[in-house]
């Protein structure tokens, strides 16, 4: 459990000289101890955005132990250096939304991690357009809320369930929405007012293997390598921000049910590793990509 005096400082701002300077020394300079660091610059000659990327874990003095008090004191640096910078209290555990439909491997994955203390977040709530997982939910005591949307529903329905979400969303105070397959399409709206705080996961075959059974069409065609993505949400479907991707190898002897259940297993574990890293405040935005300081 981290202390009360443990924060982590993530910022992001035009790459030039002093920057880490400038911020160690000020850290030090107010009497905090700093545990780690990391730091990105996307060299812009080479492609790149041109911004430097930096995550601080660091203990402060308890007189400085508050959010509002180190803001306060970061002043001057983030306006010389134009910084987007953000100080997180490491002691206060972020709470998530897990969005689900009818495949609950990714739902379950989550809620035994948070339960047995592998991820450092708290499930606030549970939402549903199936009522599924409803017993599942009640199991581990998280507040169940099935939102159902009728087969063929038109935007304007969506949209009103949308804005049911969002209402639960501030009534819990969630710090993050995980799509953990949920399958609707958000629409541009929904996508903006979650920016940079809902993560999605997807089977890898995408562009290739659209619509019903993945899974079964890439056994069809004898696919070697299956895996996963996870992202941020944006309006572009499934084109968001990647924070993390893997594979596992598959053979001619697997069956689809086969094939299905290890491509769930990756899922599984993608998902889970964006959503810990995200929660650890190790994730930075930089335009269509991501710096993840793992």
């Amino acid at each position: 459990m981290p202390s009360p005096n443990e924060f982590v400082l993530t910022l992001s701002c035009p790459d030039t000289k002093g920057i880490v300077y400038a911020v160690s020394g000020l850290l030090y300079q107010a009497g905090c101890n700093i545990v780690d660091s990391q730091q990105f610059g996307d060299v812009q000659s080479e492609g790149g955005t041109g911004l430097f990327f930096m995550r601080v874990h660091f203990e402060a003095p308890p007189h400085l132990a508050g959010p509002g008090t180190l803001e306060q004191l970061f002043t001057h640096v983030r306006e010389q250096f134009r910084m987007d910078a953000t100080f997180h209290a490491l002691a206060r555990r972020p709470r998530l939304m897990l969005m689900v439909s009818k495949h609950g491997h990714c739902l379950n994955d989550l809620l035994f991690r948070a339960h047995s203390g592998q991820l450092d977040a708290d499930v606030a709530a549970i939402v549903s357009n199936h009522p599924d997982f409803a017993e599942l939910a009640a199991s581990y005591r998280i507040a169940f809320h099935h939102l159902p949307l009728a087969p063929g529903a038109d935007a304007q329905a969506k949209r009103a369930q949308e804005l049911q979400v969002q209402s639960l969303i501030e009534d819990a105070r969630i710090d993050l929405v995980v799509l953990a397959r949920y399958m609707q399409i958000l629409s541009p709206e929904f996508c903006a007012y979650l920016r940079g705080r809902a993560i999605n996961i997807h089977h890898s075959f995408l562009p290739s293997f659209k619509g019903a059974k993945p899974y079964y069409q890439a056994h069809d065609r004898g696919v070697k390598l299956i895996g996963a993505t996870a992202h941020y949400v944006t309006a572009d479907l499934d084109e968001g921000p990647i924070i993390e991707q893997d594979v596992e190898r598959v053979d001619h002897s697997l069956g689809p049910d086969e094939i299905t259940a290890v491509g769930r297993d990756v899922e599984s574990v993608v998902l889970a590793r964006a959503v810990r890293w995200h929660v650890q405040h190790r994730v930075l935005m930089n335009g269509h990509k991501t710096v993840v300081f793992a």
